[in-house]
């Protein structure tokens, strides 16, 4: 099998390794020169296979910061603020904007006590969140997730979550896409604010209909009982933060939330990479 882009400086790194296995005297003596070989073998491979934006396939002058996003898209994708109601993350006008459920979810009951969101679900935004359900989406997913760190982190590190949960993907339909966003997304937000991602915390008990083409009341009948918690032992007291790609009118990730609670969650936040308002979404 060919290694692409494995060159001299990777063969004395794995050369290093080799020897400080055997010895760990050596180990601490080779450990800075093993770091400084790892650079210039990255540095050799981005010589000959220049980086590129996970969004837009752009080019990444610079590229510092192991962050595959450009600085355009950046901040298209995730504005500095968003003004959304922190109830259920639905958009505010800034000139508008008081921190106070909105008229949109006060007369619905939703079990999830707060909404974290990068951005409306439009325009680029909304193209790589369907990217992201592909197959080879996964790259893009994971550096959405450095951006919803970097972009919402102050106000993830405050709500203090124990640990983080991707809403689940049926089996049948996790085979058939190959990928489920929602765990990219919690691994990478769970490493940022130094918790476990529980992968498997919550099963979906059944393959329900695409929330697409249903009206708000339909999508609340549709996941109704649809999720169990599988390891219900240390969710009792926890906070858990409840991640997934998009967010409509809150019913999967209200459902997900209420069987949260009733396995011994405290408070369960939703953090959505888009938040989208009215037909066209989950």
């Amino acid at each position: 099998m060919v290694r692409v882009g494995y060159t001299a400086s990777s063969r004395l790194v794995d050369r290093a390794n080799h020897f400080a296995l055997m010895d760990p005297v050596m180990a601490a003596s080779v450990r800075p020169f093993r770091r400084h070989l790892a650079r210039l073998s990255t540095a050799g491979v981005r010589l000959v296979f220049p980086p590129r934006c996970a969004a837009c396939d752009g080019e990444l002058p610079g590229y510092a910061d192991d962050f595959p996003l450009c600085t355009p898209c950046r901040q298209t994708l995730g504005p500095e603020v968003w003004y959304g109601c922190p109830r259920c993350g639905s958009a505010m006008p800034d000139d508008e904007y008081v921190p106070i459920p909105c008229g949109l979810c006060r007369g619905t009951r939703l079990h999830f006590d707060a909404v974290y969101t990068l951005g409306s679900y439009a325009d680029q935004l909304r193209d790589v969140v369907l990217r992201m359900k592909r197959r080879s989406g996964d790259s893009l997913s994971a550096a959405m997730g450095r951006l919803f760190a970097q972009r919402r982190g102050q106000l993830l590190t405050q709500y203090e979550a124990d640990l983080a949960v991707p809403v689940p993907m049926h089996w049948s339909r996790r085979l058939w896409r190959g990928t489920n966003s929602p765990e990219v997304l919690a691994a990478g937000l769970g490493e940022f604010l130094g918790i476990p991602a529980r992968r498997h915390a919550v099963a979906r008990r059944r393959n329900t209909l695409p929330q697409v083409d249903l009206s708000p009341h339909q999508r609340f009948q549709n996941v109704r009982g649809a999720f169990a918690v599988r390891r219900a032992t240390g969710l009792k007291g926890r906070r858990v933060l409840l991640l997934d790609d998009v967010l409509t009118t809150g019913a999967t990730c209200s459902e997900v939330a209420k069987a949260l609670k009733q396995a011994g969650a405290s408070t369960v936040a939703v953090a959505v990479l888009a938040r989208a308002q009215g037909p066209g979404s989950t």
